[in-house]
């Protein structure tokens, strides 16, 4: 049989074991009996395996045939087998030494001359068959445990027994070397040491016991198999501390730092793996699912300190530790090892994915969670006057601008552009709603965002308000106007001309304006108001607003609107005049002459002042209202002379009105007091005439009321003004003297 390369065999060879030498005991007592030899073909080829150190040249094997045995066809004691080579197989081919041939002849034939034995790699010889009934333990047959025997054979072994002389000289009783007392051998098997399981300190390979017999050892005739694995492989080196092996060690080592403890697990040490999975499922447990905060720097250190330790442990263990696998599977283990710290390096790049997987995940919500409360302030001020709401408005717009620009990737700032049709929306309700004022502030600044947010932000978005802006402040305009609110409607309108001049809402302006107007001043131009003073101030503002419009081209209504309010002004001092208003009507007129000093109505107005001045004082003057026309017929002359030292005034009214001025009398003194008393005879305008400034008025017959007033004094106080009546009938010529009286 063949032998399989054990590298765990000493480096130094074997030494060589010669067959062809023979030893004591090898040559057969001359008093056998030629029947003890055993029969032709009986013997069975064995593996002869020197022992650690070799055995002498001389020596003989423990288990050798007895003395008294003679083999047939012996190979002479002095032949030197060809080719042979010590501890390697023999050829199956190969005939043993001893072997004898089937078709041998009798015992009692002449011997043959003997051919020299084929030697063989591995020293192979067919042992002789022991004769029948002899005791002890046949050396093909299984030894007893730990070197012993069986039977009487323990104890008492046949001196020519087949193996090394012991060192006193005497022949050993089996195969395999003496014991330490000098003892041979009582059975074929292992020295009494036996073959460990591990490195020893008792020799090469240590004492141990021997190997239990193999199946089909005992009674077949074969020496036990080899050992399966080098002497002193067992694991954590039972047998002792072996030899040192380095890269085990690290192999060892690099395992534990797997994060698995599969350095511990082939050293076959439970608890110190049951500890590396403990510490891994425990970061686990802490690590899982990966969060943006990631592992806490004290489980990570803490993890580290258990994973070198497991290392250091686990080299420290394995350097001279013995595996329980085959050389080729150990000869894989530091590859592996290597290979195995993929796994920790792998994990922590996954974890550190999945760490920054959640980390974007959670900054990505803090950019949605922005959003999100920018789209409830836009969601709260929905509806709301845009001056209350413009504050919350421009944060929100800021903050999708910023997630926009800032943070163009991000899930929020893919839902900017739909938040910013929202924003819009939500803007923009109020001209939804048709509320057209409420909707200006918020359109302008809809139509001005380009202005304020970025292009590229908001799109074309705002390129669509001008329309509805126009739209707006037309409408808004036109609604002040219908509710009266004239300043209103005007500031919309100049906005609307200034920001859109070339808008169809502009040629509607000037339509609606215009026909309002006229509108308004109709009441005032056929005289159907029924309060002209009131109509005519709406209607001088309405006018006044109108032709403050810029950009339009109302010249044609604001005209209608000055000659309305013409009539007005005049309608209303004749209404003030017939209402007893007298002072009021004085004013009016009075305002009327001075604005429209070429008006055919002026003259009208004058008289009518004048009446509504005396009216003032000579209630009765007021009762008719003076005629627009000059009556016709004779006039009677009435001189009018001035005998006071100031000028005066002389009011009349009656069939004609009209109104004198006498300059002073720089001659006359008062009349009464001092005066009276020294001149009591004395009369008002009694001297010559020439001396008194006079005027000669030419009035129709008639009733007349005249107020008689200090020149410039407007309306004297009392005791100023003298009022008095005069019925001027037809053919006379009639005086009035005016003079002064006093109590000095």
């Amino acid at each position: 049989m063949g032998e399989d390369p054990n590298d765990a065999r000493p480096e130094h060879a074997p030494p060589k074991l010669d067959l062809n030498k023979p030893g004591p005991g090898d040559e057969p007592p001359a008093d056998r009996p030629p029947a003890d030899r055993p029969p032709a073909g009986s013997g069975e080829t064995v593996m002869i395996r020197p022992a650690r150190g070799g055995a002498p040249r001389d020596a003989t094997p423990a288990d050798a045939v007895p003395a008294d045995a003679t083999p047939r066809d012996a190979v002479p004691a002095d032949a030197t087998p060809r080719d042979a080579v010590p501890g390697e197989a023999a050829p199956a081919d190969a005939p043993p030494r001893d072997a004898t041939p089937a078709d041998a002849v009798p015992a009692d034939a002449a011997p043959r001359d003997p051919a020299p034995p084929q030697a063989t790699p591995t020293g192979s010889f067919r042992l002789p068959a022991p004769a029948p009934g002899a005791g002890g333990t046949a050396p093909w047959e299984a030894p007893p445990q730990n070197g012993g025997s069986t039977g009487t054979a323990a104890s008492a072994a046949p001196a020519g027994s087949f193996g090394p002389a012991d060192p006193s000289g005497a022949s050993g009783s089996g195969f395999g070397p003496a014991d330490s007392s000098g003892t041979a051998g009582s059975g074929f098997g292992p020295p009494s040491g036996g073959f460990g399981g591990g490195f020893g300190a008792g020799g090469p390979y240590g004492h141990g016991q021997a190997p239990a017999a193999a199946p089909g050892w005992a009674g077949a005739g074969t020496l036990p198999p080899p050992p399966s694995a080098p002497p002193g492989s067992g694991p954590g080196g039972g047998g002792g501390q072996g030899e040192s092996r380095p890269l085990q060690a690290v192999a060892v080592g690099l395992l534990n730092l797997s994060c698995l403890g599969l350095g511990y697990v082939l050293l076959r040490q439970w608890i110190g793996a049951a500890v590396c999975w403990a510490a891994t499922a425990a970061l686990l447990l802490l690590a899982l699912p990966a969060d943006a905060d990631g592992v806490p720097l004290g489980v990570l250190v803490g993890y580290g300190a258990v994973l070198l330790a497991a290392a250091a442990d686990g080299a420290r263990r394995g350097l001279r530790a013995s595996l329980s696998v085959g050389a080729a599977a150990r000869r894989l283990v530091l590859p592996l090892a290597v290979v195995l710290l993929a796994v920790p390096a792998g994990g922590a790049v996954a974890y550190g994915s999945a760490r920054d997987d959640a980390r974007e995940e959670a900054f990505q919500q803090s950019l949605l969670a922005r959003l999100a409360t920018a789209d409830a302030l836009v969601k709260a001020k929905e509806g709301s006057r845009f001056e209350l709401a413009e504050s919350d408005y421009t944060t929100a717009l800021d903050t999708y601008e910023k997630l926009a620009l800032d943070h163009p990737g991000s899930r929020a700032a893919k839902l900017v552009p739909e938040r910013l049709d929202a924003y819009v929306t939500s803007v923009s309700k109020p001209y939804t709603d048709k509320k057209y004022c409420d909707a200006v502030d918020p359109l302008k600044h809809l139509r001005g965002l380009p202005d304020t947010v970025d292009a590229k932000v908001l799109g074309d978005r705002a390129d669509g308000f001008d329309e509805p802006l126009a739209q707006s402040l037309y409408e808004c305009g036109a609604g002040e106007l219908g509710r009266e609110s004239t300043a209103a409607a005007h500031e919309a309108f100049t906005e609307l001309a200034a920001t859109f001049p070339e808008s169809v809402y502009v040629g509607r302006t000037e339509k609606l304006v215009g026909d309002g107007l006229r509108k308004a001043a109709a009441p005032l131009s056929d005289g159907s108001a029924s309060d002209p003073c009131a109509t005519t101030e709406e209607v001088r503002t309405q006018r006044s607003g109108v032709a403050g419009l810029k950009g339009y081209e109302l010249s044609g209504p604001v005209a209608d609107a000055d000659r309305a309010i013409q009539k007005g002004v005049f309608s209303c001092g004749t209404k003030q005049f017939r209402d007893e208003e007298y002072s009021d009507a004085v004013k009016t007129m009075d305002q009327y002459a001075k604005d429209y000093p070429k008006s055919p109505q002026t003259a009208h107005a004058r008289t009518i002042s004048i009446a509504a001045q005396i009216a003032d004082h000579e209630p009765a003057a007021g009762k008719k209202l003076p005629s627009a026309t000059v009556p016709g017929g004779s006039r009677m002359p009435m001189v009018v002379s001035n005998d006071g030292k100031d000028a005066v005034e002389l009011l009349y009214t009656g069939p004609v009105t009209g109104k004198i001025t006498l300059r002073a009398c720089g001659t006359c003194t008062n009349y009464g007091g001092i005066r009276g008393a020294v001149d009591p005879d004395a009369k008002p305008c009694g001297g010559a005439s020439s001396k008194y400034p006079k005027a000669t008025l030419q009035l129709p017959a008639g009733t007349y009321h005249f107020l008689q007033r200090r020149a410039g004094g407007g309306f004297a106080v009392a005791g100023e003004t003298k009022s008095s009546k005069a019925e001027i009938e037809p053919g006379y010529t009639y005086t009035n003297c005016l003079y002064v009286t006093s109590g000095l």
